[in-house]
């Protein structure tokens, strides 16, 4: 299907379903993306919840495999397996959020929402956030489910009893009920697990509109609003801009994005004044096509969104009207992540510049691979990457460029014991003394390295429950 569509300055009408009394102005919600991934930046979120009038300022935080890693960490420490930053974040929205009566919406609660959840309670103490209340969203782990009942893997040929007990988690995506029923309990601040990234938006935009859970039009329209902001920066420019081909001004202080929902599902995209990025029509194409196999099956906990008939057009200096998405009823399964104990990963690396670089480089590739060889670990998966030849680009290397100044070595090595992954690692850095000349900047690591697959299970296994904390 073209995705010429995306890029039409055309004006579709689709304001099918108003909750406006005839003569009243329709409300509009505010919804500010606070962060796309874990490690995003702080400082854009402070400036929303300081200045974004908004009603809703959300953090997605979790990608595939984090609830697993954090669910490693909380085997380790109870208290821990919870986002890292999430005592920074909360230290620095929560009072400016509360002033300016914006709620928050979270999955920063990874694998241990409730430990998340006390913790921002006692933060909020500390800033004398008196009478705040943090509600906790859990539900989404379905371990016991998954190991009982043996479902499908979606990835390979295989169930999950295969796995045995190097199973470390399993989290269903929930959608958008759980957050919906916090809300109601009049939460300011809603932390979560594992919830489908789009819902963490479309739950506000439920309870304030007061949607039923089978308007699929409305519904995909609100899912729409959270796919454009779940990544946060994507859609302001940040993974957009390509210098010299697609310029976005002042990529180092990117603004992040608001959401503008009309209670008959209208949508606006755009950003805070005076921030550094760019709201296109662009910008908000590809975001919307981002991480969708099926423009037509945009398939989540809520609905199933239909792209396909999407217009964006150019109101104003950034700001995105997007129109004619629908929707279909929600499916009968969720998707489960499955985390596991996989193997280990040993990896090295170590830098060679100046004259014939590039050949004292692949003379240490040569020593690697028979090295491994020699120490019996030949047969395992491996890579020997050139960084910057062709670490990215597998495969015969172009041999018309120009020598490079300086390459890059990198060994990584799958193994099955961590001991073994620390002895591939050590082989890149006794190149120091061991192999051409010149060779610096060694460095190596040995970790577990932890998989994921997926499965589906009905949608009534999982069962959401709220537990409402107030700041005393």
């Amino acid at each position: 299907m073209p995705h010429e569509f995306l890029f039409l300055e055309t004006h579709v009408a689709v304001r099918q379903h108003c909750r406006c009394s005839e003569g009243e102005p329709m409300r509009t919600l505010r919804i500010g993306a606070g962060a796309g991934f874990a490690d995003d930046r702080i400082d854009p979120a402070v400036d929303l919840a300081e200045r974004g009038r908004l009603d809703y300022l959300v953090f997605e935080c979790l990608a595939e495999r984090s609830i697993a890693v954090a669910q490693r960490d909380r085997l380790q420490d109870p208290r821990a397996g919870y986002n890292e930053w999430l005592e920074e974040r909360m230290r620095a929205v929560l009072e400016p959020a509360r002033r300016n009566g914006t709620r928050i919406v979270t999955n920063m609660g990874a694998a241990n929402p409730e430990e998340a959840a006390h913790h921002t309670v006692r933060i909020a103490h500390e800033l004398g956030l008196h009478g705040l209340t943090v509600a906790v969203v859990t539900g989404d782990d379905v371990l016991h489910h998954v190991r009982s009942d043996d479902y499908e893997l979606l990835e390979r040929p295989g169930r999950a009893s295969e796995l045995g007990d190097s199973i470390l988690s399993a989290n269903a995506y929930l959608g958008a009920e759980g957050i919906c029923d916090a809300l109601k309990e009049g939460a300011d601040v809603v932390i979560t697990g594992r919830v489908a990234d789009p819902s963490l938006f479309l739950a506000p935009i439920l309870q304030e509109f007061e949607w039923r859970h089978d308007e699929w039009d409305l519904l995909a329209r609100g899912t729409a609003a959270g796919h454009l902001l779940e990544c946060a920066a994507q859609v302001t420019g940040g993974y957009f801009a390509d210098p010299g081909r697609k310029d976005v001004p002042r990529l180092e202080a990117l603004g992040f994005p608001i959401a503008e929902v009309g209670s008959d599902g209208s949508l606006t995209i755009t950003k805070l004044p005076g921030t550094g990025g760019m709201v296109s029509t662009q910008t908000v194409a590809e975001q919307l096509l981002y991480e969708v196999h099926d423009p037509s099956r945009y398939v989540t906990p809520d609905v199933v969104a239909d792209f396909s008939d999407a217009t964006l057009t150019q109101t104003a200096p950034d700001r995105v009207q997007v129109e004619g998405i629908k929707g279909t009823a929600r499916p009968t399964s969720l998707k489960v992540s499955v985390g596991y104990r996989d193997s280990y990963i040993g990896e090295g690396q170590i830098s060679y510049s100046g004259l014939n670089a590039l050949a004292r480089a692949r003379k240490a590739i040569d020593i690697l691979r028979h090295r491994m060889d020699v120490i019996g670990l030949a047969d395992n998966e491996a890579t020997y990457d050139l960084m910057g030849i062709d670490s990215v680009r597998r495969g015969p290397t172009d041999q018309h460029f120009a020598e490079p100044a300086e390459v890059r070595v990198r060994l990584a090595v799958r193994t099955a014991t961590l001991e073994d992954a620390r002895r591939a690692g050590r082989e890149v850095t006794a190149l120091w003394l061991n192999g051409p000349a010149g060779g610096g900047g060694a460095w190596r690591s040995a970790e577990e390295d932890i998989g994921i697959v997926s499965v589906l299970i009905p949608r009534d296994k999982p069962e959401s429950h709220v537990e409402v904390l107030r700041v005393p």
